[in-house]
């Protein structure tokens, strides 16, 4: 009898040297198979665990400092979740290992957002009818279904490129500041992987203050935000067709207008709030004050880069920062957020409902009626989480409530802009944002996917009766 035919009850010894590989690659896979939403909990869980035990190790510490549990914990989930929001500062209490653990989690966790999403999105894909799969593929604007492994290569092709031309003009910025030729490589490096995947960490001490007027420095770590929040599947459309508009699906279009909105109108409104604050923009000179409001637009929605100093700004232009952040960025990419796409269709739905259109129509395409459910579940979802850690927050620190919803938020929302609460945290408050931020990075995807495979035909229908409304 082969082995094939023995299954099971073969024994360790007659299923070859790798035996226990085997059978957890066949776990994994009735994982996958069974439920793709609780693999990909398992497996960041596993990824940040990993994480947090390199960094607890004294190696992973300056000299003559010492890391806590929760400290090690809530960093490593912040480079997992790739967010940026610290309890100690990264230039000064890490090493250089730890920085480099930081920054290779830093990797998996934008990188394996963007390979996990799309894997998602193919298993829902097969799950469901040919008519659905050819919806997903058409969404995800690839060849075949079933060719996953050359579009995880095309991922991380593109993600390596990016973040190698950002690497190269970030260094040669950093030389062209005066900076030693290895430092400056070391900070090109951390800071093209922190900027592609919309990381937020910064590993020199004094952050990007001492470089406000670095041209090569701050706009290539602007653009690598800004390419980054675009989400995979719209960065394929366009190396796919290019610029050309018309040829764009659905969601690039979406992605890329809503983006451009949010970003123009985010940067009029900071720019006009902060212009004559003290803290802040008051002493630049007008091309600064312009150019901050710009790169402070580009990164409050998932970058958590910041040339000024978040807890001096103005109420007003906190509680905007405060709506940005809950936006987010593209689907399937490295920024959080409720993604510009859901809010797209809210807007639009709230729109055909004015108008009196019994359809939603965006770009002369029909947004079906499924999409709006799940783009409403995940806004009511993500105001719960918010709701709930602002709640335990409140409870374990005595900091108002403006502070705690901004940094709820942004740990939510994987941003890493912070008013500086984090630090001050308990250590239960620091592990509810460490638990905020796991959420938020896999929660609106997985719980869309199970929404996804959940669905079912029903063969019969009840009668219609319409409640109240407004």
């Amino acid at each position: 009898m082969s082995n094939l035919q023995r299954g099971p009850w073969v024994r360790p010894e007659e299923r070859g040297r790798f035996w226990v590989l085997t059978s957890l690659r066949d776990l994994v896979d009735r994982i996958a198979a069974s439920s793709p939403a609780r693999l990909a909990l398992i497996v960041f869980a596993v990824v940040v665990a990993a994480f947090s035990f390199l960094l607890w190790l004294p190696v992973s510490s300056a000299p003559g400092v010492s890391t806590s549990l929760e400290d090690a914990v809530f960093t490593a989930t912040s480079a997992v979740t790739v967010t940026g929001l610290t309890t100690v500062p990264t230039g000064t209490n890490w090493s250089f290992f730890g920085q480099f653990v930081i920054m290779v989690a830093m990797q998996i966790g934008g990188l394996g957002t963007l390979t996990m999403t799309s894997i998602l999105a193919l298993a829902v894909g097969r799950k469901l009818g040919l008519r659905s799969r050819l919806l997903t593929q058409e969404a995800l604007n690839i060849g075949r279904l079933g060719e996953v492994g050359s579009l995880l290569q095309i991922i991380v092709v593109t993600s390596v490129t990016i973040e190698a031309v950002l690497a190269t003009v970030l260094t040669v910025g950093f030389l062209l500041e005066g900076e030693p030729i290895l430092f400056a490589l070391w900070q090109g490096v951390f800071y093209s992987i922190s900027a592609f995947n919309n990381g937020g960490f910064v590993p020199n001490e004094a952050g990007l203050g001492p470089y406000t007027t670095a041209w090569l420095i701050v706009v290539p770590i602007a653009l690598g935000v800004f390419i980054g929040s675009l989400g995979f599947p719209v960065i394929l459309v366009v190396r796919q067709v290019g610029l050309r508009f018309t040829r764009w699906n659905l969601n690039t279009k979406l992605t890329v207008t809503t983006t451009t909105v949010l970003l123009v109108l985010a940067w009029i409104m900071y720019t006009a709030f902060e212009w004559s604050n003290p803290g802040t923009l008051q002493h630049l000179s007008v091309g600064q004050k312009i150019f901050n409001g710009f790169f402070s637009s580009v990164n409050m929605r998932s970058g958590g880069f910041a040339l000024v100093d978040t807890n001096s700004e103005l109420p007003q232009t906190l509680l905007m920062t405060d709506a940005m952040m809950f936006a987010g960025g593209g689907s399937a990419s490295t920024a959080g957020g409720i993604k510009v796409t859901t809010l797209a269709v809210v807007f639009l739905a709230v729109l055909a409902e004015a108008r009196g259109d019994r359809s939603v129509i965006s770009f002369y395409r029909t947004i079906p009626e499924e999409a709006l459910r799940i783009a409403i579940s995940v806004i009511m979802m993500g105001a719960t989480i918010v709701l709930v850690a602002c709640g335990f927050l409140l409870a374990f620190s005595d900091a108002p409530l403006d502070r705690v919803l901004f940094e709820v938020i942004s740990a939510y929302a994987t941003c890493g802009l912070s008013v500086g609460l984090s630090a001050e945290l308990p250590p239960e408050g620091k592990y509810v944002l460490a638990a905020t931020m796991f959420v938020g990075r896999i929660g609106i995807t997985t719980v869309a996917a199970a929404l996804a495979l959940r669905s079912r035909r029903r063969l019969y229908k009840y009668p219609e009766e319409r409640p109240i409304i407004g």
